[in-house]
Order: C-alpha cells, then sequence, then structure tokens
C-alpha cells in the first residue's frame, strides 16, 4: 500500500508569540526533543527529522514500536524523546548520543530506551489528511493510538487555560519546554509557520568571558559560571544583541585580560570553541570568538533546556549588574 503523501515532508513549525486566547485553540506541551516524521510503509517504518533528514536507523525501537502500533499508509507528527531516569526527566544530551554512537545503537536503545510522543495524523492509509481540521485529525490519532505500545505515546492536549497554567509551573521540572498553541479549526501547512509557542523562561546571572564580534561593538555574549573548584566554565552564548546593549557593553568589555607578573594570564575557554559546546547537533561547528576580562557580570533570560552545565538554546542579555561581584553568581555545582 503506498503512503498517499509523497516524502519527504517539512513539517508544520511554531512561532514564538504570546499564547492566544479563544474557543478555537487547544494546547499542547512543546516537549524537548527530536522532531520526526514517521511514515509507516508496507515493510519498514523511516523517520524523518524537520530538516529532511533520516533518523530511523538511530531509534530501532522506535521503527518496531510504530510499525507493530499502525498500519501502512500511515503518517505521524511527533518528538522523539529518552527518558532519563537518574534525572527524572528527558535528556537531550541522551537523544543526541543515538546520532554517533554507531555500532552501539542498539546498546543505548536497551539501555536508554526512546519514546515516539506524536502530536498530529497527516495520512490514514487511504488519503491525505493535511486538509482536515486539527480537531479531526486529533480525533482520528486518538482512535489510532488508543492500543499502542509505551513506546509510542500521544501527547496531552487541552482547551483549559487552568491545565497550560499546571503545565508550566509543574512539568518543567520533567523537561517540557513550555507550551504550543494550535488552531483547531486549521489544517496542516507543511513548512508553515502556523502554530504559536511560549517557552517558560526566567531571569538569572551569568559572567561574561568572550563576544563574538569586535570588542567596540559585541554581536553576541558567551558567558560562563565558576564552578565549585573555581574554574570559569562556559555555559552559553546570547541571541544578537541590539545596537543599544552594544553601546551599553562595550565600554565595559573593552579592557584587556589582566596579566600575572611571572606568565601571561591563559583564557580558561579553547579558542575556537568547540563544536560540542556552541553547535547544534545538526549543523555543529567551531566558534571563533573574543575572550574578555571576566569581570562582568550579565542578567540574562533562559529557558528549561540546561544539561551537563550548559544552556542549549541561546540565552538571552538582559543588562548589566553592575551590582554584582562575579562571586554573587551562582555556582555550578558538582552534578550539572
Amino acid at each position: 500500500m503506498a503512503v498517499p503523501l509523497s516524502a519527504p515532508i517539512v513539517p508544520m513549525i511554531a512561532v514564538t508569540a504570546e499564547l492566544p486566547t479563544g474557543n478555537q485553540w487547544a494546547y499542547e506541551p512543546k516537549w524537548d526533543g527530536f522532531r520526526a516524521v514517521a511514515f509507516r510503509r508496507e515493510n519498514r517504518v523511516d523517520l524523518q527529522s524537520r530538516s529532511v533528514k533520516p533518523l530511523g536507523s538511530y531509534f530501532p525501537e522506535i521503527t518496531r514500536a510504530i510499525r507493530a502500533a499502525v498500519p501502512p499508509g500511515v503518517v505521524l507528527d511527533g518528538e522523539l524523546l529518552v527518558w532519563d531516569n537518574d534525572r527524572e526527566r528527558s535528556s537531550f544530551a541522551l537523544l543526541q548520543r543515538r546520532i554517533s554512537a554507531g555500532r552501539h545503537v542498539n546498546r543505548y536503545a536497551r539501555r536508554w530506551p526512546a519514546h515516539y510522543v506524536a502530536f498530529d495524523l497527516l495520512a490514514d492509509g487511504q488519503r491525505s489528511l493535511l486538509g482536515l481540521p486539527l480537531r479531526e485529525r486529533r480525533r482520528r490519532l486518538e482512535q489510532l493510538l488508543a492500543r499502542a505500545p509505551n513506546e509510542v505515546v500521544l501527547t496531552p492536549q487541552t482547551t483549559d487555560l487552568d491545565v497550560v497554567t499546571e503545565w508550566i509551573d509543574t512539568w518543567t521540572e520533567t523537561g517540557i519546554e513550555g507550551v504550543v498553541a494550535k488552531r483547531l479549526d486549521h489544517p496542516y501547512r507543511p513548512g508553515q509557520r502556523g502554530w504559536r509557542k511560549h517557552r517558560t523562561r526566567s531571569t538569572t546571572e551569568a559572567i561574561i568571558a568572550g563576544i563574538t564580534g569586535w570588542l567596540s561593538a559585541p554581536q553576541t555574549i558567551l558567558v560562563g559560571r565558576l564552578d565549585t573548584r573555581g574554574r570559569l566554565r562556559y555555559v552559553g552564548r546570547s541571541t544578537p544583541l541590539t545596537d543599544g546593549q552594544r553601546t551599553e557593553l562595550a565600554p565595559l568589555l573593552s579592557r584587556p585580560i589582566a596579566q600575572h607578573r611571572a606568565a601571561p594570564v591563559q583564557h580558561p575557554w579553547p579558542q575556537p570553541l568547540p563544536a560540542s559546546w556552541s553547535g547544534s547537533w545538526e549543523r555543529p561547528e567551531p566558534l571563533r570568538y573574543v575572550p574578555t576580562q571576566p569581570d562582568v557580570v550579565a542578567e540574562i533570560l533562559v529557558d528549561t533546556a540546561f544539561e551537563h552545565s550548559r544552556w542549549r538554546h541561546r540565552v538571552k542579555f538582559v543588562r548589566p549588574r553592575r551590582d554584582m561581584s562575579v562571586y554573587d553568581v551562582p555556582i555550578l555545582g558538582p552534578h550539572v
């Protein structure tokens, strides 16, 4: 049986915005994983990333589970997650390990099994469902996955803003990044930004220890925190600075790094920053930067994706904290 949608499919995506309200909006958790479209073929399952790259060979337990859960011709949209039992939350780092696991992928799958969280049904084996409204696609998806194995789960959906508040207040500790809002009366539009996403964010402090751009006109800042041994550890990079922020920061950062009398002080971070520090899993690239004297504290806006001592998504610079010493900044503990 042929799948009634030709691959690849560029998934429908969300734009960052305030959560809309109204009786035509439904809300779902925003999962911290790999977006994946699943094609149930006659004799196999193909998984495709948001950038239309093949993922199936990295997640053999998921392709087996989807093959058992749904008939040929079904096309699902969803998110791949790996649960970290030690931290009691989803782990993007464990998910990334699959990409470089090589011949060890089956061992990783046994030790840290993945789950596929389905949130849309794009085809049902008879025809494309892209033109149907979300409420009808959701109804069919619920019926389809009613007896699915544990590896394939249906994402929660609600129209109740009190439930959304509970997700934001309590579920972020388990790894969700926020909430996605979708119109119940809208079709699925591949490649278009038809949904709204709201990330859970909070403010905190970090130490500026590098920039991209020029000291007289920094483009982004690189921030760190001291660990329990007093070492300055890289924790993240900012989004592009505004013109006003560049003007404010330039005189604070345009000073040479202090030198000891005996020998020059070595900046604690490598040059360039390794791709595993600063790049995404799909397009990892080393990052060249300008080291700065690490004595300026920045207030930053961050989300919940903090793992292995770094914020995976870019932080947002709010303002310099001239009233704070670097020793007032939260310290990285031994288990982060």
